[in-house]
């Protein structure tokens, strides 16, 4: 029998939804490098994208009531299948009682895309949190290591535009491994474009 893909997984109070592997970056410290899940979840390599209705029975076997987030975030990044986000975010706005909303992002979506995302991202979620990941350019490159030659400035403007739309929650995270100066010089960056700095620990 075909064992069943981890569409959703816990974490804490939240509930966290794994809906493509598909990442432009590469990390240099990403948990899919060294673990096939996170947080004690089963593997999160997918067989296939899930489809809607999978999606869809996944989070009928959820009692969505008791969680405090929902967040768009599993072994890939969320914005490859930005329909396919919109659409389940919109659904789930209309549940009553329902958990917050929130996506993890790399903030590269509109590159992805090839188009900006911003204003229908922040009308469907309640939390836009983007990896910042280092405070300078060539440092970020070297971390981050994207696909993209214009990451950089794709990513700011993306974080910047949420901002813009006025959305109340928009954050910026960084990891405690990278050194002291480089958090200084993200806290400034994050700052410049209107948004909060989120410094993450390694394991968080």
């Amino acid at each position: 029998m075909k064992k069943a893909m981890t569409i959703s997984y816990e974490v804490g109070n939240n509930l966290y939804l794994n809906l493509t592997n598909k990442c432009p970056c590469a990390c240099t410290f990403c948990i899919r490098t060294h673990a096939d899940g996170a947080y004690g979840s089963n593997p999160l390599w997918l067989d296939h994208e899930p489809s809607l209705n999978e999606i869809f029975d996944d989070l009928g076997q959820r009692d969505l009531s008791r969680y405090d987030e929902i967040v768009f975030c599993g072994y890939g990044e969320p914005t490859e299948r930005i329909d396919t986000v919109i659409t389940v975010a919109a659904a789930l706005k209309m549940l009553p009682d329902r958990p917050k909303l929130r996506i993890n992002t790399n903030g590269l979506g509109d590159l992805i895309n090839g188009r900006s995302i911003a204003a229908e991202l922040c009308k469907a979620m309640d939390t836009v949190s983007v990896s910042l990941n280092a405070g300078t350019r060539d440092e970020y490159m070297s971390v981050t290591r994207p696909k993209f030659n214009d990451a950089w400035e794709a990513m700011q403007k993306f974080t910047s535009d949420c901002v813009k739309t006025g959305l109340a929650d928009v954050v910026m995270s960084v990891v405690d491994v990278i050194p002291q100066e480089q958090i200084d010089a993200s806290r400034k960056v994050c700052e410049s474009l209107g948004a909060v700095l989120r410094i993450r620990t390694f394991d968080d």
